[in-house]
């Protein structure tokens, strides 16, 4: 008798251990990590002021609406040297961008209703909150990947051109 209820106690034991350790764990996951890609809208072409030879050409993003514009780079893990987001604002301002959520370092280039740049931020650091400010009233804004305006040798007072696909 006492074998048989040690038996059955110890079955029982067995029985809750297995359950216990075949339960799913629950553990806190990651941070929904936030995936955006490239979305080709267009093609932009950057041109010196003095020569009108082309410095380089770009697929573009478009950002039109206050979404896109609230949005831009943000979240991105990389983008390609040819590749730039182009903003099109509806009227010619002071304009400001910072660098909340955007995890690349960016060159941010100012231009006026002409598409002749009129002032840059250059290197706008990543996660960086603070104003980057236009130097001049602007109804454009191109950013391209940090460093590439001084490479590319582009210049305040050279231009662009683009057309939506």
């Amino acid at each position: 008798m006492r074998l048989q209820l040690l038996l059955k106690i110890s079955l029982i034991l067995v029985g809750f251990v297995c359950f216990s350790s075949c339960k799913e764990k629950k553990t806190k996951t990651p941070e929904e990590k936030v995936i955006v890609s490239f979305q080709k809208e267009g093609i932009l072409t950057l041109k010196k002021a003095a020569s009108d030879s082309i410095i380089q050409i770009l697929d573009i993003e478009i950002a039109d609406n206050e979404y896109e514009t609230q949005t831009g780079l943000m979240y991105r893990t990389k983008l390609e040297t040819n590749h730039g987001m182009l903003f099109v604002f509806p009227d010619v301002d002071f304009r400001s961008f910072y660098m909340k959520n955007t995890k690349i370092p960016l060159d941010i280039i100012y231009l006026n209703k002409d598409k002749i740049i009129v002032s840059v931020q250059k290197n706008a650091r990543p996660f960086d909150e603070a104003s980057l400010p236009s130097n001049a009233p602007a109804q454009y804004v191109l950013e391209i990947n940090g460093g590439l305006f001084d490479e590319w040798q582009v210049e305040v007072g050279d231009r662009i051109e683009y057309e939506r696909l």
